[in-house]
């Protein structure tokens, strides 16, 4: 679910800018950077005409299906301050939007540097400039730009069309200039030189359409989001998309693979204003480095607002619209920047955070289209498909441009995800995951609906009847045993009451909350069920039937075993009735003066008839598996009367044991005449951490003389788990 009511951090206030200020002019100066003047023209030399225009229509394609998924996520909810950060958040979750986050910004500040080191290399062809130190240069550059984007971004963008006008001039002078090579030889076909290949050519030109993020990392200052980002957006690609192939045309006819692949100021010799192409480089790197300035602390600002990072960094220090704070921790970073020398390293990482961007942009579309939450209804409507292939076209281009660069990218995205899951950060909205999770598990229960029950796939489905938990540790721990990575727990607190219109739900959701709580300090994977009922016997049979969903049903009930006469009366009456609904019933005798003992050994009666012995051979061995029992040892014990038939009974036990796989010792027990077996189980016993016996299921008439039996059986032995099987087929094990 990705609608929201959570509002922006301070979105209300700065909103101020429409489509053309805002997203298209930012997009179109930053796509409009220093590749389409400095080496634009290398592209064509290598690919050839139809190899550059191939190249810049892929290229474009995959920025336009990425423009087209952000226009459908933008549509579909009320977009806050943050940009791709806040898109991605809100769709598909806290933890995966830091995770692209984080790492956008720090690729959006430190592309601040780069633009300025751009910048001031190209200045450096003057020779004015040369007698200074150029880290200097791009230093005051860089402050200049904070200062700019510290007094406001109405300043920052008045400015811009100033650069853009530059621009338009530049490239007004390149297409006048037609014909104004008069040695030009068209080029049309590829030639590549050594080392360089089409996908090389590829990963040249790719970064220059990666700019599109610029107009949305202003969302929070946008009058109306939800209709500027789509329009913006997809308007300054096709724009751009149209020059670019303009270019290529325009260098494939009016030079020479020569010249387009060793000069990089090619422009110069078409262009009818060659004056104006130095200057229009210089535009491009500034105007590059300017949208970069305002977007990269916008999107800190958001991160701090969801407490990703500390929230002061979100301070406006005293403005009303600007994340001030923000502005001067991005001019720290591309300061240091730029005094760090060497940066070949760094640089294809940072293209690929960006495209890693783009993608979960793609996924967030894809996913949300697909899920179908009834919550996902965009204006501007995108095809799933279109943007899953939009996602594989970013990841694979994210292997193609640099695959180490790539690793590293990924590596560090997974780190910040796992690092903001464990802090469990709160958040205020819904997203796609809750409807990516209940559409496996509706696809999931409608496939095993259709699938015929058989023994062999039984697992512990268990409704453990706790009330609260807190007060039964001890059956927590014997579900978590019996389940722990093989089924399903469900802890289930029955309210004896009167159902009350004012209170009932209230009561029903507090006892739930408690028992959630216990979960999640207890780190069990488990539910919480609360119900109010007229008496327990009569809810548990309820919950008993009404509990689970498809072929997905409870198979088990889990409870503690009463220490006085009438309630365990009362326990085998329940016992009876949910073994007719096909219910195993598990009671726990607690000791607590010996709890569990050492967790060493496990004794399991068995008394060679019943139909109890698969399921408690099963029980055993799901407990053993556990860390806390891993040493334990489990004994098969069987009671006789008669010693001449010991070899043939341990015979037998031990071809059971072979069959169903489990590591027991057999031990055959000759009762003595002067002990009752009630004596002998308590004697060989007493060694026990644990002992499971069989129930029986006595007739109406002997219940009260069964229970009270049972009751002075297991008094003595310490803690017991008494098992009654209900399954159909006894044959669990095999």
């Amino acid at each position: 679910m990705t609608a929201t009511t959570a509002p922006a951090p301070g979105a209300s206030s700065t909103a101020r800018f429409g489509t053309f200020a805002g997203v298209f002019t930012p997009n179109v100066l930053t796509i409009l950077g220093i590749i389409l003047f400095l080496r634009m023209g290398w592209v064509v030399g290598q690919a050839g005409l139809w190899g550059a225009l191939t190249i810049v229509l892929l290229a474009n394609a995959i920025s336009l299906l990425t423009g087209l998924s952000l226009s459908a996520v933008a549509t579909n909810m009320q977009v806050g301050a943050g940009g791709n950060y806040y898109l991605i958040s809100r769709s598909l979750g806290l933890e995966i939007g830091g995770a692209i986050g984080i790492p956008l910004f720090l690729s959006q500040a430190i592309s601040v540097a780069f633009y300025i080191i751009g910048f001031t290399e190209a200045l450096l062809a003057v020779e004015f400039f040369r007698q200074f130190d150029p880290r200097i240069i791009s230093t005051l550059v860089a402050l200049a730009f904070v200062g700019i984007a510290y007094i406001g971004a109405d300043f920052a963008l008045r400015i811009q069309y100033f650069i853009l006008a530059i621009l338009v001039v530049a490239l007004g002078g390149f297409f006048a200039g037609w014909g104004s090579t008069p040695d030009a030889q068209p080029v049309f076909t590829p030639d590549f030189t050594e080392n360089v290949g089409f996908w090389v050519a590829f990963a040249v030109f790719f970064p220059a359409v990666t700019g599109i993020e610029v107009g949305t990392s202003l969302s929070g200052d946008l009058k109306n989001p939800g209709r500027s980002i789509p329009l913006g957006t997809i308007l300054s690609i096709l724009v751009t998309a149209a020059i670019y192939v303009l270019v290529v045309i325009y260098f494939a006819f009016n030079s020479t693979r020569g010249q387009l692949i060793t000069d990089n100021l090619a422009m110069q010799r078409i262009s009818l204003l060659p004056q104006t192409i130095l200057a229009g480089v210089w535009a491009s790197t500034l105007s590059s480095a300017l949208g970069s300035v305002l977007a990269a602390p916008r999107t800190l600002q958001a991160i701090a607002g969801d407490r990703v990072v500390p929230s002061w960094i979100g301070l406006r220090l005293g403005s009303k619209t600007e994340p001030r704070m923000a502005v001067l921790i991005t001019g720290v970073i591309a300061v240091i920047v730029i005094w760090m020398g060497n940066l070949d390293f760094v640089a294809p990482v940072i293209s690929m955070f960006f495209l890693n961007t783009y993608g979960m942009v793609n996924l967030s579309a894809g996913i949300e289209q697909l899920v179908g939450n009834p919550s996902y209804r965009p204006r501007f409507k995108v095809p799933w498909y279109l943007s899953l292939v939009g996602a594989a076209g970013c990841y694979g281009v994210m292997l193609l441009i640099n695959p180490i660069a790539t690793v590293v990218a990924i590596v560090a995205s997974y780190g910040i995800f796992f690092y903001l899951r464990r802090r469990s950060i709160e958040r205020t909205w819904g997203d796609v995951r809750s409807g990516i999770w209940i559409s496996l598990a509706r696809f999931s229960l409608l496939e095993l609906q259709k699938l015929d029950y058989h023994a062999k796939n039984w697992r512990p489905n268990i409704m453990v009847f706790t009330g609260q938990p807190y007060n039964r540790r001890q059956l927590t721990e014997v579900a978590r045993w019996l389940t722990s990575g093989q089924g399903i727990v469900t802890f289930v607190q029955f309210i004896v009451s009167e159902v009350d219109e004012k209170h009932g739900s209230e009561l029903i959701e507090r006892a739930r909350r408690q028992i959630h709580k216990y979960i999640e300090e207890s780190q069990m994977r488990a539910f919480a069920e609360a119900e109010i009922v007229p008496d327990f016997h009569h809810g548990a049979l309820s919950m008993a039937q009404a509990h689970g969903i498809g072929g997905l049903a409870s198979n088990t009930v889990l409870m503690g075993w009463s220490r006085k006469y009438d309630g365990n009366v009362n326990q085998i009456r329940l016992m009876l009735d949910l073994v007719r609904l096909r219910k195993s019933v598990l009671f726990l005798r607690y000791d607590p003066e010996t709890e569990f003992g050492n967790y060493k050994r496990i004794n399991l009666w068995w008394q060679g008839r019943g139909g109890n012995e698969d399921l408690m051979m099963l029980l055993a061995y799901l407990i053993e598996e556990d860390p806390a029992w891993n040493k334990a040892t489990i004994r098969l014990l069987r009671i006789i009367n008669s010693p001449d038939g010991v070899e043939e009974v341990a015979a037998h036990m031990n071809r059971v044991l072979d069959t169903v796989r489990v590591d027991a010792k057999p031990m055959v027990i000759v009762k003595e005449d002067e002990k009752s077996i009630s004596e002998t189980i308590t004697e060989y016993s007493a060694d026990a951490d644990l002992t499971i016996m069989g129930m029986n299921l006595p007739p109406e008439d002997e219940i009260e003389t069964y229970a009270h039996r049972l009751h002075d059986l297991v008094d003595g032995v310490g803690t017991v788990l008494m098992v009654r099987n209900a399954e159909r087929d006894q044959e669990l094990l095999k």
